[in-house]
């Protein structure tokens, strides 16, 4: 699904070098490297504050520390999603709040928001899927509306730009009051381990998340709130500043990528490509088929056969996962995520995707499916 071997060896003077500077100084916890990322990051996002932290699961669960919700307040987040978005709810004591879908562009379906919103929501999570962002001028116009806290799930769409009706153009993840990203290998941008971060334009709230990351310190040894240790080491940060180099050439490939897929699938009458919302740029993080009309497992089984893995990006929505059972949600309640569950499938989709891997890809998808 990703060739991260490949990618490192054409950047691997740069990455060694970085590696062995931070090792030449020995600072391997918050070292400057770190700061040098994180401003770094906040000038390429143009956002004010970038603050570093261990995982992207983590960047959720701080970003709602901050937020000073209490147990029992509801955040609503889409069904259809990775577990992470509703896991740092539940783990908090909060109430999480599913919502649908839309089938096609698969992000959070603003009627089904609006219907879930009651005198006890707090905040909202969109989750930016597979490299495009949802509908924010719909999401920040209801949270004005209701006055609530918007969390962006933006770990699979680092780079997406998405323009309002007025013309300005924000980064995913620099939209709502916070935003989140990971840093996992397979990510646009990734490191060789695990790290994340979040993206703040408010003063108050960069201050609470670095308190919250650092056991809940401001001054040492000085706990004035709960906190955790969530933190990117020093050489994940050097890898991360390295590939922040290359993270638009590395989105263009993804793109070319997705547009030799569509030109070979969009006229076949069992697939569904990846639909694009006008506002948004798709960076794709995934390339997500939709099938109709033919056996989605057994495609991938036939695939996996060929020597092309393939992978299913979500089979179980979270209403329907065990550990999220809600006596409020049932089968058949989000049609939208069931269907998608039962229909999408991801193709391999890194930057060093070559113009016969494609072919052999398409040819085979093709003749599996036509």
């Amino acid at each position: 699904m990703v060739d991260l071997k490949h990618q490192y060896l054409n950047i691997k003077t740069e990455i060694d070098n970085a590696i062995q500077e931070v090792i030449d100084s020995a600072a391997f916890v918050k070292g400057p490297k770190v700061s040098e990322f994180e401003q770094a990051l906040a000038q390429k996002m143009n956002v004010r504050h970038v603050i570093a932290v261990g995982n992207g699961t983590d960047a959720l669960q701080i970003a709602l520390m901050a937020l000073d919700l209490r147990p029992g307040d509801e955040v609503i987040t889409p069904t259809f999603t990775f577990i992470a978005t509703a896991e740092v709810v539940a783990l908090l004591g909060l109430k999480p709040v599913v919502v649908d879908v839309d089938y096609d562009t698969m992000n959070m379906s603003i009627d089904s928001l609006k219907k879930a919103i009651t005198p006890n929501t707090k905040a909202i999570v969109p989750v930016h899927l597979f490299g495009q962002c949802a509908n924010m001028q719909q999401i920040m116009d209801i949270a004005r509306e209701h006055n609530l806290y918007v969390v962006e799930d933006a770990c699979q769409a680092i780079n997406a730009d998405y323009t309002f009706r007025n013309g300005e153009t924000k980064k995913a993840g620099t939209i709502g009051h916070i935003g989140c990203t990971s840093f996992f290998p397979s990510k646009n941008l990734g490191c060789y381990g695990d790290g994340g971060a979040l993206f703040t334009n408010s003063d108050e709230l960069a201050e609470k998340i670095r308190s919250i990351a650092n056991h809940g310190m401001v001054v040492r040894y000085h706990h004035d709130r709960i906190g955790v240790n969530s933190r990117l080491d020093s050489i994940q940060a050097a890898i991360l500043l390295v590939k922040l180099q290359h993270l638009d050439h590395y989105t263009q490939q993804r793109q070319q990528a997705a547009q030799f897929y569509n030109e070979h699938f969009r006229h076949n009458p069992n697939l569904l490509i990846p639909a694009i919302e006008p506002q948004s740029t798709h960076v794709f993080h995934q390339y997500t088929l939709r099938c109709i009309n033919t056996d989605r497992d057994q495609l991938k089984q036939q695939l996996q056969q060929q020597g092309i893995p393939a992978m299913v990006y979500y089979p179980i929505p979270l209403h329907m996962q065990k550990a999220y059972q809600d006596s409020r949600y049932h089968q058949g309640d989000f049609p939208n995520a069931e269907r998608l569950a039962q229909t999408v499938l991801s193709l391999p989709m890194h930057t060093e995707l070559d113009n016969e891997q494609l072919d052999y890809i398409q040819q085979c998808v093709n003749n599996d499916t036509l």
